[in-house]
């Protein structure tokens, strides 16, 4: 854990000597900078998530500042690695990266983005003020770096938290959320599901493709003991915390809603607004929608709690982005996308992002005592990121292609068409066979970076 968290001397060093700018150069950085960049048009991927409606209400600032113009596609999550490597294979108009954590690996591997120093040692389009160590260290390892360098900076950033509806589990006799898992499922899953009014006790978003490897099937595997691979980059599917950690999602189903394999993030979010569900665990990313009463019946019933416990602990999940420079881009294109990253991410609008509905990846804001005040989630995610599981998806280039399998392979086992046993043993099979063919067995690439 100590190798994953450790951010590389130059970077430190960089973060150390940006801290100690003054103020005042740090003022009209911007503006300076943007000066020659002016009329540079820069593009990149946005998601449907709070996040980015926050930035994107908050670009209008950044566009005045720069004379800048970002223009930006909406994806779905689903869609947006394929859409991003077609872009960089083909050579085409992308020059920002919006770079998933377990993207990271197949990304820097292939030269798609730079790292930043390539920008960095140029004064005059970097932020005096850039104070890489105001980042939670957690989220600048395992989001943005890779091999020793940092190629992006975290942005949109995720802790896996416990939403639940306080006046639902007032009523059913509990005064506080479970603690651990098996709390949840033996003492309040009963008392909080009735299907004959169509009210549950839990939602696990589990549809096929990263949601269901990552968002249901990864988040049983670390907290009962249990992981993908072993150290020797083999299965660990079949060992027996593994296997208990997948049986406890298959026997918790019998608390979730019909149909829970097609839930995807909005599904899960929109039950527990809607009153269907009592309890979720989700993205602190989703907490404006929460919140929001255009979407939520919840009001002042949403309550926040971290991820319940497992045999082997709290070890709750961790998701993410970073934003990255595109390399295919031009020179021109390069600098305006790296003034904008540093401006999306930084301590400067830091406040304003989160008010908007996002979640910085900055220390400071959540040590303003408003923004402690005013939003729930604060203190269980900040929380979560002072030990979490870097590698809870493991940041690999090989892990897009299991990812597939596990998908594929997880949806079966919930909906009962395999066996979990079999299942297990389908995935490992055809994960070896990926990693084999990738170089994992014969010592041409390591795991972990």
């Amino acid at each position: 854990m100590k190798r994953l968290l450790r951010i590389c001397a130059s970077v430190l060093a960089l973060a150390t000597a940006s801290a100690v700018m003054p103020h005042a150069a740090h003022a009209d950085w911007l503006e300076d900078a943007a000066k020659p960049l002016k009329g540079t048009e820069i593009s990149g991927i946005f998601l449907d998530r709070p996040g980015y409606r926050a930035i994107i209400k908050l670009l209008p600032e950044f566009e005045k500042k720069t004379g800048i113009k970002v223009n930006y596609e909406i994806v779905p999550y689903e869609n947006t690695r394929e859409k991003t490597v077609l872009n960089f294979t083909s050579r085409g108009d992308l020059t920002m990266a919006l770079v998933d954590l377990v993207w990271i690996g197949e990304f820097a591997e292939n030269g798609w983005i730079e790292p930043i120093e390539n920008f960095t040692k140029y004064k005059s389009i970097t932020d005096p003020n850039l104070k890489l160590d105001g980042f939670f260290p957690l989220l600048l390892n395992a989001f943005g770096s890779w091999g020793g360098k940092t190629y992006g900076l975290p942005f949109d950033n995720y802790s896996g938290l416990l939403f639940y509806n306080s006046c639902k589990l007032k009523e059913a006799g509990f005064d506080k959320p479970p603690a651990s898992w098996d709390e949840l499922m033996n003492v309040y899953a009963p008392k909080l599901t009735d299907a004959s009014k169509n009210q549950y006790a839990f939602a696990l978003q589990s549809l096929r493709g990263e949601t269901q490897s990552a968002d249901s099937f990864m988040r049983f595997l670390w907290p009962f003991g249990g992981s993908l691979l072993d150290k020797q980059f083999k299965s660990n599917l079949m060992s027996k915390e593994s296997q208990a950690g997948l049986k406890f999602r298959q026997d918790l189903m019998k608390y979730m809603p019909p149909g829970i394999v097609s839930f995807d993030h909005a599904e899960a979010v929109n039950a527990l607004a809607q009153g269907q569900v009592a309890m979720i665990t989700e993205w602190s990313a989703f907490y404006g929608t929460l919140v929001d009463p255009a979407t939520s019946k919840l009001g002042d019933c949403l309550a926040v709690a971290p991820e319940p416990a497992g045999p082997a602990g709290r070890l709750p999940a961790l998701g993410g982005f970073s934003l990255a420079v595109a390399s295919q881009a031009s020179e021109e294109q390069k600098k305006a996308t790296w003034l904008f990253i540093q401006w999306a991410t930084s301590e400067d609008i830091a406040k304003a992002y989160v008010e908007a509905g996002g979640v910085s990846g900055r220390m400071s804001v959540y040590n303003d005592p408003a923004i402690k005040a005013k939003y729930k989630f604060v203190e269980p995610m900040v929380a979560s990121w002072q030990k979490g599981v870097p590698e809870f998806r493991p940041r690999f280039p090989a892990w897009p292609a299991i990812s597939e399998v596990v998908a594929e392979w997880g949806s079966k086992m919930m909906l009962g068409e395999v066996s979990i046993e079999a299942g297990s043993k389908e995935i490992g099979t055809r994960m070896e066979d990926i990693l084999k063919k990738d170089g994992y067995y014969d010592g041409k690439k390591k795991l972990l970076q």
